[in-house]
């Protein structure tokens, strides 16, 4: 059973919040919308490494942080599309499986750096 560390997770969202707007919005105005979107997933790995540097412990403690934060910025992304979209007069079903697609896509990121987070924390140690 894994203890979850709250504060980690809550710094690592708002961390993932800031790094993912700044970073997507530099690279949109640079390169274009689409590569845009990797520049905000790239920020989000970057906050989910620190998440799972900063819990430490094995690859499992690592993934659930990440994956933790993932879930919650899926939420936010999530209500952002939703606003968007009803701002834009697009709201239906495609809505809530973006949502839902957004959630899911978050996690995975968020999983896979919480356990490159961990693993950098061990070596690190380990070269000590």
């Amino acid at each position: 059973m894994v203890e979850v560390k709250w504060k980690p997770v809550i710094i690592g969202l708002v961390l993932g919040v800031i790094l993912s707007a700044t970073i997507e919005g530099l690279i949109t105005l640079l390169a274009g919308m689409i590569i845009g979107l990797f520049g905000g997933a790239t920020g989000f790995l970057i906050a989910t490494i620190y998440v799972g540097y900063t819990v430490g412990g094995d690859y499992k403690n690592g993934a659930i942080h990440g994956a933790l934060v993932g879930i919650f910025m899926g939420i936010i992304v999530g209500i952002i599309g939703i606003i968007l979209a009803v701002a834009l007069a697009k709201a239906g079903v495609t809505t809530g499986l973006e949502v839902l697609l957004a959630i899911i896509i978050y996690v995975i990121i968020g999983a896979i750096g919480g356990i490159i987070g961990v693993l950098v924390k061990d070596r690190r140690l380990t070269k000590t």
